[in-house]
């Protein structure tokens, strides 16, 4: 092992230079990432030379040294920084600038040793209990948190989409989001919320003499999300997880299965092209290559023993028999059942429907085909809510024009209200978009096969190339017929709130399912939202398992019109009065809904964390009142 140890004192005229001895040594400047030992090991001298043992003593000149640190690396403080370290037996030496080396609150000391690198970050009093701070560690953002007087250390990222935690809502042991709602505990940086799939990395953090320091693994630097430990399918173990469908539902229970230790078999059967993608992106982005959309990759699957079924449809399933029948009359045995099918697009019952250029957005494929047939084309879209309005949004700059039909006064009037619904179509219009609102579609003309006008119930006619439908769902259960599994009048699949069927063994997730949702007091409901549909799967998974869990999780979707994102969380199904923080028509606001003096729930527009916190704060189950909403004081939200 090699040792340092202080020499003789050098002059303290001038500035530090290296000797003529260290000077043949030195080859590419470092960069000043590396650093001095972890603390404590370091020592202060007015000057000092250094020796490697077994070599010629080096000796450096200069100003007082303020900081000697030991191995692997010397760091020597003072004007202008010199940083000495040894790589590869060759001794390196630069000149760092001065700023970069200030005895700062956050960063006065940086060490390496043993493989890790560690920073001093903030003084302990710096931060009180509920609160974080976003830090660096070799350049690796980090998040500092506080919590009942000890802190913790987790990457600062989403694992979702990346959005900066530091600007989310702090809880008790998890932060949320600010952007789509996902929560990360911040001891352990499990993923407790969706939507999303990985934890996030932890870091070691140690208090000492009133300072905290971070500690990172440098194999770690850069990574930014963690999958959780899994086990896989163990031969010889005649136990079968049938999954139908293959939508985050159907992923996160197989996942859910295999980070609990269960080695049975897991088929997957979806009668989509691909294996589990990213569905929200369709409507927002509808170029994007497969690649980018899928949520694992091949390689995945095969690691953890998980079979992806892909264009096959399930036909029947037998419960008395646990056998369910395949498009291709293929029949699969199952022990444990999950329906996880989700809901098709509503199509149009007008004359004229089944021409071609009349579209429906379902697929990954069909995204792609209404991209590219909307290029320079005149597009009319069908549908003045969230999957028309992200369409018609889209396609505002692709297409040569774009013209929306929608059956209210307002698009999103009935789940946002109609101030928010006319603040988002004169965003629209702003970008040429043309409304034709208290409108329905009475008959869809064509030439040749193919469309080429739309006409209102007005009379007016809309010349189109293409027309795209977003008119609806219908649930996904038409399978379950002669079942005996039990559907509401909408043929959502009903469960209760461990996602269990009327029948054994046999559970449902996602979009097409109704669940007793419990901050509306168990009312039962059909939502269609990714991070309820991830919540779902990992309670079915839990409950397989004979872990006895609830549903419990908080609505919480957003969506996004020309860049601009509005959030909402809750389920304001009836609300009666909408309480504004902030003003709409300056597109920077917070939405309260309300019924009965309470609040159902909130959207907002440039105005986080609110919704984010407002969720926490409903998991929590804490009531918000309407006294609360019109409050001219929104400390409570600690904004």
């Amino acid at each position: 092992m090699r040792q340092w140890a202080p020499a003789h004192r050098p002059s303290e005229a001038g500035a530090p230079r290296c000797s003529s001895a260290c000077s043949s040594l030195l080859s590419t400047p470092h960069r000043g990432r590396s650093s001095g030992a972890s603390r404590g090991s370091g020592r202060s001298s007015r000057g000092a030379a250094l020796r490697l043992s077994g070599s010629p003593v080096l000796r450096l000149s200069g100003p007082p040294v303020l900081r000697l640190s030991g191995p692997p690396a010397l760091r020597l403080s003072g004007p202008p920084l010199l940083l000495y370290r040894l790589t590869d037996r060759v001794f390196r030496c630069c000149q760092v600038p001065e700023n970069s080396y200030s005895m700062s609150q956050c960063h006065e000391q940086r060490s390496e040793e043993q493989g890790e690198v560690t920073e001093m970050v903030c003084q302990e009093s710096d931060l009180k209990d509920g609160q974080m701070k976003e830090v660096t560690v070799w350049d690796q953002k980090v998040l500092l948190v506080r919590t009942q007087g000890q802190y913790s250390a987790i990457g600062s990222q989403c694992s979702h989409y990346n959005a900066p935690l530091i600007k989310g809502a702090l809880v008790g042991d998890r932060v949320r989001c600010p952007f789509h709602g996902a929560c990360f505990n911040v001891h352990t940086g499990d993923i407790e919320e969706y939507p999303g799939l990985d934890c996030l990395p932890t870091y070691k953090v140690k208090t000492e003499d009133g300072k905290v320091y971070v500690s990172i693994n440098k194999k770690s630097l850069k990574v930014t999300k963690r999958v959780k430990e899994m086990c896989s399918m163990v031969p010889g173990i005649k136990h079968t997880v049938l999954l139908i469908g293959g939508g985050p539902a159907a992923l996160v229970c197989a996942e859910t299965l295999r980070q609990n230790c269960y080695e049975g078999r897991i088929i997957m059967v979806t009668k989509d092209t691909l294996p589990p993608f990213d569905k929200p992106k369709l409507s927002k982005a509808m170029n994007l290559d497969s690649s980018s959309v899928l949520l694992r990759s091949a390689d995945f699957y095969k690691q953890h023993g998980i079979e992806v079924w892909t264009q096959k449809e399930v036909l029947s399933i037998n419960p008395g028999d646990k056998v369910v029948q395949l498009s291709d009359a293929t029949s699969l045995h199952y022990d444990q059942l999950l329906i996880s099918t989700g809901c098709r697009a509503r199509p149009l019952s007008c004359a004229g429907s089944d021409l071609k250029g009349v579209n429906l957005l379902q697929s990954y494929e069909d995204a792609k085909e209404i991209h590219s047939s909307c290029l320079g084309q005149k597009a009319v879209v069908i549908g003045a809510s969230f999957i028309g309005m992200e369409v018609a949004s889209y396609l505002s700059d692709k297409a040569s024009s774009v013209s929306m039909v929608g059956t209210t006064r307002y698009p999103y009037e009935r789940t946002l209200g109609p101030e928010i619904g006319k603040m988002t179509m004169q965003m629209l219009e702003e970008q040429n978009v043309k409304f034709y609102m208290n409108e329905r579609v009475t008959e869809i003309r064509g030439e040749n096969g193919r469309v080429k006008e739309v006409v209102l119930h007005s009379g007016r006619v809309l010349e189109a190339d293409v027309v795209i439908a977003g008119i609806g769902v219908i649930p996904n259960s038409d399978f379950l017929a002669g079942s005996g599994v039990e559907v509401d009048s909408r043929k959502a699949v009903i469960v209760d709130k461990f996602m269990r069927t009327n029948v054994p063994d046999v559970f449902s997730a996602g979009d097409v399912t109704s669940f007793p949702l419990t901050i509306r007091g168990d009312q039962r409901v059909n939502i269609g939202h990714w991070q309820l549909s991830q919540a779902h799967g990992r309670v079915a998974a839990l409950n397989m398992l004979k872990k006895s869990t609830k549903i419990e999780s908080v609505p919480f979707f957003w969506t996004v019109l020309l860049g601009k994102s509005i959030r909402y969380t809750g389920h304001g199904e009836g609300y009666t009065e909408i309480i504004f923080k902030g003003k709409v028509d300056e597109r920077k606001f917070l939405a309260f809904y309300i019924k009965d003096d309470k609040v159902l729930a909130a959207a907002s527009l440039m105005f986080d964390p609110a919704v984010a916190r407002l969720a926490e704060l409903m998991a929590t189950g804490q009531v918000l009142t309407k006294a609360q909403a019109q409050a001219d004081d929104l400390s409570w939200l600690q904004m």
